[in-house]
């Protein structure tokens, strides 16, 4: 009689953590996908004009931003609050646009020289003539492929 003794009731069995591990590594794996990586930190302000024709760019690769306008609050002690070039991470000069160039073509293939995009984020309220500057040392380089970026939607408003 002695083997067939009662159980104590009022336990509840414990929880298998078996399956954590492939959970978590699950969602490792997820957020590895799905997030991507900021390509720098703009020290400048970044309005863009808009415009109602436009055409996506596929290759992302191919292209190098050039980013112009007047620099943020937390910026304008330091840069002043004229409008600045940003080339990276770095604010630079107008005369700095050649080296960043020929940088940017010497990290790609010889192959690749030739889908090289120079792509200006430009604030909306810049300035024309520094734009003519940047378009003029562009051209003493032979960086003749040029992007205007901009957010669609009516110039107009």
């Amino acid at each position: 009689m002695s083997k067939f003794k009662k159980k104590k009731s009022g336990g509840t069995p414990g929880i298998s953590t078996a399956s954590l591990p492939d959970i978590v590594f699950m969602l490792l794996f997820f957020f590895m996908t799905a997030t991507t990586m900021k390509d720098s930190d703009l020290m400048i302000e970044n309005r863009l004009p808009k415009a109602d024709q436009t055409a996506k760019l596929h290759k992302k690769n191919y292209i190098m931003y050039i980013y112009v306008g007047k620099p943020k609050a937390n910026y304008a002690n330091k840069l002043g609050g004229s409008d600045r070039i940003q080339l990276n991470d770095k604010i630079s000069s107008v005369s700095d646009i050649r080296s960043f160039v020929i940088t940017e073509r010497a990290e790609r293939n010889s192959e690749d020289e030739k889908y090289l995009t120079a792509s200006l984020k430009i604030d909306k309220e810049v300035r024309m003539g520094l734009i003519q500057d940047i378009k003029t040392e562009l051209r003493k380089v032979e960086q003749l492929k040029v992007n205007y970026t901009t957010n669609k939607g009516n110039p107009l408003d």
